[in-house]
């Protein structure tokens, strides 16, 4: 390895590394009094918010790597010029192109390492968190669950157990279902089949239902079945991706799929993932744009300024195509790699301009 190339890494590591302490740091701290508040009122251990903190933090930080990666290209340019080091390299013939060609190569491996095993971990500790902290709300004695057998609902309506299995959801109906009631003791009271409910709201609609109730059927037209569930709540109940792995999106996406219901917002996450290497080396390239076109003013802190503003302007950018994607009214793929290519684009025209800096 050449040693300008050593020192070049070497260099940006300890950038990097110096940022991703400080955020995870900063992020611990404000998860410390976000969980604090959370159990003001509920008796635990002093030290158990402090690990529901440890475990969550992760999953924040991968969300913010775009910004570490700015502000660490950021410090790691206002060394070089500081110490006149971007002058050496340009006396010893070394073109801006070939110092950015090192810094992409590094933040693609950064961003492959991090998408492999950093993700994994940080969903695996959110997974965790996500269980730990549910122990602790209203609605934990509900749960619904998606698999391969289709969508699973256990509820408690009046010290009443149900026990609700669909094979799809088809709008705001769930079809070819079968719904199981039990006491308090789990004794069985009787169950319901029907091809179509209607749960558009808590009150659901069972239409044409077959009920079995002590060893006797009947059937109806319309039965009423409260519960603490409706199409709304069932949505939002899955919408927390950030808990799972990439094998584990792969499934749940074939896991939708069977059930019918909508794969989009897993397969924008799914591509968000694919993408992130290149999102970060986009970042690094248009945050070294940023420095080498203000040297002229002295003040660091308005550099960094001009940074952490132009990487809002891309969150929101992104963010929005994002949107557009998880309402349908863009396709899955061009709605997650649009922007960053285009990005891209923009930033290989500047990456062409430095060398006639």
């Amino acid at each position: 390895m050449k040693t300008y190339i050593k020192f070049l890494i070497t260099s940006y590591l300890k950038s990097f590394l110096n940022i991703f302490l400080i955020m995870i740091t900063l992020v611990f701290i404000l998860n410390i009094l976000k969980e604090i508040e959370f159990f003001n009122n509920v008796n635990v251990s002093p030290f158990y918010p402090v690990f529901l903190s440890i475990l969550s933090s992760p999953s924040v930080i991968f969300e913010m790597f775009p910004f570490i990666i700015l502000i660490s290209t950021q410090f790691f340019f206002i060394k070089l010029f500081e110490n006149d080091e971007i002058q050496i390299f340009k006396y010893s013939g070394l073109k801006n192109t070939s110092i950015l060609k090192v810094l992409c190569f590094l933040v693609l491996s950064i961003g492959l390492i991090i998408i492999t095993l950093y993700y994994n971990f940080s969903s695996g500790l959110q997974s965790y968190y996500l269980q730990l902290k549910n122990q602790y709300t209203k609605n934990n004695e509900y749960l619904a669950v998606i698999n391969k057998n289709g969508l699973w609902i256990k509820d408690i309506v009046n010290d009443k157990i149900a026990i609700i299995n669909s094979s799809k959801i088809d709008n705001n109906f769930l079809t070819n279902s079968f719904i199981t009631m039990f006491d308090d003791n789990y004794n069985l009271l009787l169950s319901i089949k029907s091809d179509k409910i209607d749960i558009k709201n808590k009150n659901w609609l069972i239409h044409n239902p077959q009920i079995f109730e002590n060893n006797n059927s009947k059937e109806l037209e319309i039965y009423e079945f409260k519960s603490n569930f409706d199409l709304e709540r069932i949505k939002n109940l899955f919408s927390n991706l950030s808990s799972l792995s990439l094998i584990e999106l792969m499934n749940l996406k074939k896991n939708y799929e069977t059930l019918n219901y909508s794969t989009t917002e897993v397969e924008i996450q799914i591509q968000k993932i694919l993408s992130y290497p290149l999102y970060l080396m986009v970042m690094m390239i248009l945050s070294a744009a940023i420095m080498f076109n203000t040297k002229k003013f002295k003040k660091t802190t308005f550099k960094i300024a001009i940074g952490l503003f132009f990487s809002v302007v891309i969150y929101y950018i992104i963010n929005f195509f994002n949107v557009l994607g998880t309402s349908e009214k863009l396709q899955v793929l061009p709605s997650v790699w649009i922007p960053i290519i285009s990005l891209l684009f923009f930033s290989m025209i500047i990456l062409y301009k430095f060398n006639e800096k």
